[in-house]
């Protein structure tokens, strides 16, 4: 008898499966797959009864003959009759709960409903959030969301929402939205009424049955867009939006999980409906089991995948309709704490910032952002235009960070005009600048003064017409933090948003009066005469005023700190962090050329087989930015190199021959980028390959080469090259003039013979 609990652990038993099918009628099993599950050891059959209860408990339908059989079944049995009040005089206890039907209770609605291919609906109460990473198209059938601080309500326009795996991950969120006086069944039928041309009868049934008041409903849709094919059209870049791109993926898996394409496996699933791609529970994919020790693939006609909710043993990833609903679309659900957090100082700030912006009589703010490397300046910077345009038509915005620019190639210093919401990093929103000026380097460290004059040079442009947005760059140490100084009392923004971290370089507050007693790096410090301002005479025939403001002195009034704490988690290493921001400057440069990418559904064409414009030596001048070239290898210098398309004041079209070289740097506009993809000496001729359309290049008469270079998967991996790929070679003399190793690489804080050397290894002494 001691051996009965040792024997029953160790051979499948019919009757531990009968207990089972008895406890839960609705499991019920045909005889092939019971023959299956006798094959599993005790404690993998233990795991499966545990799945399947709690798929059955999320509301799954394991078989449809199965639940039909059950319910005939129950329909069958015989009811048991209530006992008599006589024949119990005894009042008997009352029934235990039932623990799954407990947990079913508790079961939070199924937010993801597949709606077709290449869609998906989610169903959010109020204040419930959605992360996600990936790319899609969201569209608010119902209700009112936010999505990094813009607000997209019923009626709108939908919006492309980039949540890569270059940044935080992105959320939708559910928010209050005013109703009248109505009774759920009045909302349920207004919901109804709206959802009628975009959805089927199934999908409006099971919304209305989920439906709870002031609810959102909102359409997840597949997005391609040209630019994003042209991203991960190079090997090593498609990580950034999807991370799964296996054609068979191998799940981690209790007996050997497989998941298949129809066509790649040959068979077909269990049930007809799947096949149909006009069908909402249309998947494409069919499972295998592979039992360990065997070379055995057979199809399992248990799991349903267009209805079953299948856990592996890993607690964060799941299985199930909502996981194949969102993979149709492109995306995958995020954890919460993977998504965007932003601290209560940001918060509070951010407030503060739009009510200002939205008051008349303040008129127009100006609003610098400063702060050390990785502390969030960016992501508040777009989540402050989102929520801006919440409220109003436009925002200005003044790029002053040379190596993370947000809207142009980097080494830019740009004036824009921001009309439509930021959902997504700065490849993924590449747009025309106002004003912009090409600076040629990522950092101004060996020649602010020009980087001033060139920052006066784009302020000018600014109307004061609607609240500006400043960027600065991380450097707050040293010069850095005077040359800062200068910025503030060049721009006299009204507002300064200082962050600070515990793991970033200590930064002193900006106050008014830290700022008016300290000298900048071009600017001494000056008292305050009256109105708390700074009197600046050598500024003001930089900046463009009215006639009224011309009359009296350029006063600059102080502004007011706001102090906002990051917990932001960067990479530690110096290292690292130059590495990753080499990345996303090569992503920005990759967004801007997949301008020159024909519109989808048209397939993609190779750089090398787009048709450059030509351009005479005598039609432009040349100049090269970030190093002295001997006239000799100008031209080796600008072939095969990132330009900038400038336009001088200068006539050069007096030249007979060329090329026609510059002698300084010109503070000149920059109309856009192209690459110098070859230079005709026999004709003298220049191949320009750029997106700038036609009637903005008649008025280039420019090209500026700085040290922002091409990526090198543009020469390594376009499609369609065959022998020997040109501009490569391993052979290569950094001795030239203007040649460097270190073109597009960040510049560290100190120079070189600043740098510590590597402190020296101690050994522990043994005796």
């Amino acid at each position: 008898m001691a051996d009965s609990p040792l024997l029953s652990r160790q051979g499948p038993s019919r009757s531990t499966w009968l207990r089972a099918r008895k406890a839960r009628p609705q499991l019920i099993l045909s005889r092939r797959p019971r023959r299956r599950l006798g094959a599993l050891r005790w404690c993998g059959r233990r795991r499966l009864r545990r799945r399947l209860l709690q798929t059955q408990a999320a509301g799954a339908d394991w078989r449809e003959g199965g639940c039909l059989a059950s319910r005939a079944a129950a329909a069958r049995r015989p009811k048991t009759a209530a006992p008599s009040p006589a024949s119990s005089p005894t009042p008997s206890p009352a029934p235990a709960a039932d623990p799954v039907s407990s947990y079913l209770a508790t079961l939070p609605i199924p937010p993801v409903r597949p709606a077709g291919p290449g869609r998906a609906l989610v169903l959010l109460p109020l204040e419930q959030g959605f992360t996600f990473s990936g790319i899609c198209r969201v569209t608010c059938l119902y209700g009112q969301v936010q999505v990094f601080g813009f607000t997209i309500s019923q009626g709108q326009p939908a919006q492309d929402v980039f949540s890569t795996y270059t940044h935080t991950r992105l959320a939708i969120t559910a928010v209050h939205y005013s109703v009248s006086e109505k009774n759920k069944k009045e909302m349920k039928r207004e919901a109804r009424t709206l959802l009628k041309p975009h959805l089927n009868k199934d999908d409006r049934c099971w919304l209305m049955k989920n439906f709870s008041p002031l609810c959102s409903i909102v359409m997840l849709e597949h997005l391609k867009t040209s630019t994003v094919n042209f991203i991960i059209s190079h090997p090593g870049l498609s990580y950034v939006f999807v991370q799964e791109l296996m054609n068979c993926t191998r799940m981690r898996s209790w007996v050997g999980l497989f998941l298949e394409p129809l066509g790649h496996c040959g068979l077909t699933p269990s049930e007809p409906h799947l096949l149909q791609p006009g069908s909402s529970s249309y998947i494409p994919w069919v499972a295998f089991l592979w039992f360990p020790g065997t070379s055995v693939r057979t199809q399992w006609d248990l799991l349903e995948l267009s209805s079953t909710s299948f856990q592996l043993p890993s607690p964060t990833f799941q299985i199930n309709s909502e996981y194949f609903a969102l993979r149709s679309v492109g995306i995958k659900r995020e954890k919460k704490k993977n998504g965007l957090r932003l601290t209560e100082s940001a918060l509070s700030a951010m407030e503060e910032l739009v009510s200002v912006s939205c008051e008349e009589v303040d008129g127009c703010p100006i609003i610098l952002v400063c702060g050390a490397q990785d502390v969030g300046k960016s992501t508040f910077n777009r989540s402050l235009i989102n929520q801006l345009l919440n409220s109003i038509s436009c925002v200005d915005y003044l790029e002053c960070d040379l190596g993370q620019t947000e809207f142009t190639p980097p080494g830019c210093i740009s004036l824009l005009n921001i009309t439509e919401p930021v959902l997504g990093p700065p490849f993924t929103h590449q747009r025309t600048p106002q004003k912009m000026v090409y600076y040629g380097k990522i950092s101004c460290k060996n020649n602010c003064e020009n980087y001033i004059e060139m920052v006066k040079y784009v302020f000018s442009s600014y109307k004061r017409e609607s609240p500006l947005i400043i960027n600065t760059m991380g450097w707050v140490s040293d010069n850095g933090l005077l040359l800062l100084i200068d910025l503030i009392r060049l721009l006299s923004p009204s507002h300064v948003v200082q962050f600070s971290s515990g793991r970033s370089k200590y930064m002193p507050n900006l106050t008014p009066d830290y700022v008016d007693d300290m000298d900048g790096l071009y600017t001494k410090s000056k008292s305050k005469i009256r109105n708390r301002g700074f009197h600046l005479p050598e500024f003001t025939e930089n900046l463009d005023f009215v006639d009224e403001e011309k009359e009296s002195p350029v006063v600059f009034t102080g502004h007011k700190l706001m102090c906002v704490q990051s917990d932001f988690t960067f990479r530690k290493t110096p290292r690292n962090r130059d590495s990753h921001n080499k990345v996303l400057r090569d992503l920005a440069v990759l967004g801007y050329l997949g301008q020159l990418q024909p519109p989808v559904p048209k397939p993609l064409s190779p750089l090398h087989s787009l048709t450059p414009y030509q351009v005479p030596f005598n039609a432009v001048a040349l100049r090269i930015i970030h190093a002295d070239v001997a006239p000799t290898h100008i031209l080796y210098a600008v072939n095969a190199s990132w330009v900038g398309l400038c336009k001088i004041l200068d006539d050069v079209r007096g030249y007979a021959n060329g090329p026609i070289l510059l002698a300084q740097t010109p503070i000149c506009d920059c109309l856009g980028f192209g690459i110098c993809r070859g230079i005709d000496m026999e004709k003298r001729l220049y191949h320009i390959l750029t997106p700038v359309p036609p009637e903005e290049l008649r008025n280039v008469n420019c090209l500026l080469v700085g040290a922002v270079s091409v990526p090198q998967c543009v020469f390594k991996s376009q499609r369609g090259l065959e022998g020997t790929i040109p501009y490569i070679t391993t052979d290569y003399n950094f001795k030239l003039p203007g040649a460097s190793e270190k073109i597009g690489a960040r510049e560290t804080e100190k120079a070189d013979e600043e740098k510590l050397p590597p402190r020296p290894r101690r050994c522990r002494k043994t005796n």
